[in-house]
């Protein structure tokens, strides 16, 4: 063997840096498929609280960050499970793509265990962290005997990636149930509401209402786009609302006193679970506050 030579070995698996990069590419090329996976079981039919297209804006930004998010998987699921498969006996070892699928899906229940026990990550997310490797781990086998350069690779992904994008768009559009909100009477809606740090609405059937820390409308004299606002008021049930410019039900409230202005509170969630929600501030963000029932 010449000095120019490289074992058979690495040509087949590739150096470290070189399968790094290529496991890189793969899961940049993969990112739009789980993000509409992700999208339709877990977002879609919900309710926007009047945000409008977010999901599809976000998928937008998504070419852009693409590089840096595949990088950054290939980095803390893919490879580790690389590193895994080759601490296997060599006798045991093949199909070496079978023991890179088992070592990514424990990495990525690991970042979930993580997660879980920072943030109360929900037991329906493991499935995700677990089998976003399985794809890249297969692209890795399939390509194992290419000599292809890194740039090919990335530009494969880069083409894939486009593709699916332009895809996933419209097979949301055909898949996804819109969401309705629940179509409540006066009645109904009469009750207390209560929200985060201690916010109660009682709506009295009457038309009377109790409020206590209450998110508002700030008044024309008050700084900022709220007001926490304790007292009382009154209200009114609104059928498809011409003041907030929405076609949703919901409550305008009225406050007595200095604190706050009148509030339009929209009717959200389901008819099981209904909400009332209002945003504060920028209309295409802004500060999200919601009510719910006991």
């Amino acid at each position: 063997m010449g000095w120019g030579a490289r074992p058979e070995a690495e040509i087949v698996r590739g150096t470290g840096a070189s399968e790094w990069s290529r496991a890189a590419a793969l899961c940049a090329g993969q990112l739009p498929v789980l993000w509409l996976a992700w999208w339709f079981v877990t977002v879609a039919g919900t309710d926007d609280y009047g945000y409008g297209g977010g999901g599809y804006l976000g998928i937008i930004c998504v070419p852009v960050v693409l590089p840096f998010l595949g990088l950054a998987h290939a980095t803390v699921q893919i490879m580790p499970a690389v590193a895994f498969s080759r601490l296997v006996p060599h006798r045991l070892r093949e199909p070496e793509w079978a023991w890179r699928l088992v070592g990514s899906a424990v990495v990525g229940a690991c970042w979930f265990a993580l997660g879980n026990a920072v943030w109360g990550w929900s037991l329906a997310v493991l499935p995700w962290f677990a089998g976003a490797g399985v794809l890249p781990v297969l692209g890795l086998a399939a390509l194992r005997r290419r000599k292809w350069g890194v740039w090919r690779s990335w530009l494969l992904s880069a083409v894939a990636g486009f593709l699916l994008f332009v895809i996933v768009v419209p097979i949301g559009e055909v898949l996804v149930d819109d969401y309705e909100p629940p179509r409540l009477s006066a009645a109904r809606v009469a009750g207390d509401w209560h929200g985060g740090h201690g916010s109660v609405l009682r709506l009295d059937p009457g038309g009377e209402a109790r409020l206590t820390r209450l998110p508002v409308q700030a008044g024309d004299a008050e700084e900022g786009d709220l007001s926490l606002c304790d007292g009382s008021g009154t209200w009114t049930f609104e059928r498809d609302d011409e003041f907030m410019d929405t076609d949703r039900d919901g409550v305008l409230l009225h406050i007595d006193g200095a604190c706050g202005g009148r509030t339009y509170w929209t009717i959200g969630g389901t008819e099981q679970n209904p909400e009332l929600f209002v945003r504060f501030g920028d209309p295409d963000g802004g500060d999200l506050r919601i009510l719910t029932r006991d």
